[in-house]
């Protein structure tokens, strides 16, 4: 009986020991297949991430569509900038147009009625008096003046009591401001030195000019220029008579004084060789004097009394 236990015990034995290898075996077995089941998932994962990344291409895809959107949208505000440009050339275009329509209009004539002054003149008191020294090189019939250049010209013009004239030191450039220099028998001429419309000034006009210019003290200086004076020696030509320093001639030809005495002839004569004239110098007077009829010196027109 202790034998049959004893070999109950061992088969018994090996049937438990038979009994877990079969158990570990199969364990083991499922477990490499869940472990091989479960490659499958991961590979799922690895799926679902290639999905996610293929959502996000599609993201950045979406991304780019709309960046173009933007450049899109920016093309279509250049396109606005290009169209209000255009615009602006379509309004610089109209202002060019108003320009080119200027002068077709008509500049209206003054009304019959209306006078306009005569700007190379000045009243003073009663007189109108011209502005500007006489220039002319023909008397009023329209004969020449002789121009004396050399001093033997002006001389012999002058020996002969012949009519002359002349530039101040012979320059033309001094005439369209101080006007010609005249020798007396130039201003006394019957053939009229004085162009139409106009007289040569005599002693008694110059009286009254410098009466209407609050006298001998004081009339030079309202008679003056206000520039052109040596030293700063200008008038305020407050009266208008722009008495300018043009100098003179003597009788031998020889030039003084520009800058520093303007003397105008008058029409009357002092002696049989000497005539009245009158002058501004460096002081505020005016003066009159008698000069040999040879010397050559400034003539200031007047307007005759019936066209003032």
């Amino acid at each position: 009986m202790k034998k049959a236990k004893t070999i109950i015990t061992i088969i018994g034995f090996f049937l438990f020991s038979f009994g877990n290898m079969s158990f570990n075996t199969d364990h083991s077995g499922g477990s490499v297949s869940d472990q091989t089941s479960s490659k499958p998932v991961q590979t799922t994962t690895k799926s679902t991430q290639t999905g996610t990344k293929s959502t996000q291409t599609k993201a950045k895809t979406a991304q780019t569509g709309s960046k173009t959107t933007q450049t899109k949208a920016k093309t279509a505000q250049t396109g606005s900038k290009t169209t209000q440009t255009k615009a602006k050339t379509t309004q610089t275009g109209a202002k060019t147009t108003k320009s080119k329509t200027k002068p077709v209009q008509k500049i209206s004539k003054p009304e019959p009625d209306i006078k306009i002054k005569d700007a190379g003149t000045v009243s003073i008191g009663s007189q109108t008096w011209a502005v500007a020294n006489l220039n002319v090189s023909t008397f009023r019939n329209g004969d020449s003046i002789p121009e004396a250049r050399t001093n033997k010209e002006w001389v012999a013009a002058g020996e002969a009591g012949k009519p002359a004239w002349c530039y101040y030191n012979n320059d033309p450039a001094n005439g369209p401001k101080y006007g010609k220099l005249y020798n007396w028998y130039a201003v006394n001429d019957p053939r009229e030195l004085a162009p139409v419309g106009w007289v040569l000034s005599d002693d008694p006009d110059w009286a009254q000019l410098t009466y209407y210019s609050g006298g001998l003290e004081v009339a030079g200086g309202k008679l003056k220029s206000v520039r052109g004076w040596s030293d700063g020696n200008n008038g305020t030509n407050e009266i208008g008579f722009s008495g300018i320093p043009g100098g003179y001639r003597v009788e031998n030809g020889t030039f003084l004084n520009l800058g520093s005495i303007g003397i105008w002839w008058s029409t009357t004569e002092s002696k049989t060789s000497t005539a009245i004239d009158h002058y501004l110098s460096l002081n505020r007077s005016i003066g009159r004097s008698s000069s040999p009829k040879q010397r050559g010196e400034s003539v200031r027109c007047i307007r005759p009394a019936d066209q003032k």
